[in-house]
This record gives C-alpha cells, sequence and structure tokens, in this order.
C-alpha cells in the first residue's frame, strides 16, 4: 500500500540522496567534504526522527524503504 508521506519527509530524502551523490562525486578530502558529511548526518537525524513513523500503524522498515525507492530516482 502505498504511503502518503509529508512534502518535508519527502524532500529531506531527496536532498539526502543530492548529498550523498555529490560527496561521492567530490571524492577527496577537506572542507567541502566534510562539509556534506555533516550535512548527511543532520538529514539523516531529520528523516529518521521525524513524527510521520510514529503515525505508521504497519511496518516502518517497509514505508523506509518505500521512501528510499521513491525518492533515488527523483535525484539525478
Amino acid at each position: 500500500m502505498p504511503h502518503a508521506f509529508p512534502d518535508d519527509l519527502v524532500q529531506a530524502q531527496r536532498d539526502w540522496y543530492a548529498t550523498y551523490r555529490e560527496l561521492a562525486a567530490t571524492g577527496t578530502a577537506g572542507t567541502h567534504t566534510t562539509v556534506l558529511r555533516r550535512r548527511l548526518v543532520r538529514l539523516s537525524v531529520r528523516i529518521t526522527a521525524h513524527p510521520y513513523w510514529t503515525t505508521l500503524p504497519g511496518s516502518v522498515p517497509a514505508a523506509r524503504m518505500e521512501l528510499k525507492e521513491m525518492t533515488w530516482t527523483d535525484v539525478g
């Protein structure tokens, strides 16, 4: 069953993937890499601690996978 994810949660997951891809493309250590890693941590916390997850009667891991799959193709 598809979930109706809140817009801010979907955007946070999109931002996480965009940041991850930017970090992977950077490839070298430095200030920019540190900034990207810190952003990933902040986004991870925002995603995992989002209040939406407490409203689900079913499987949260399945819903998380649905969110990830839905947003993976959004970021290119």
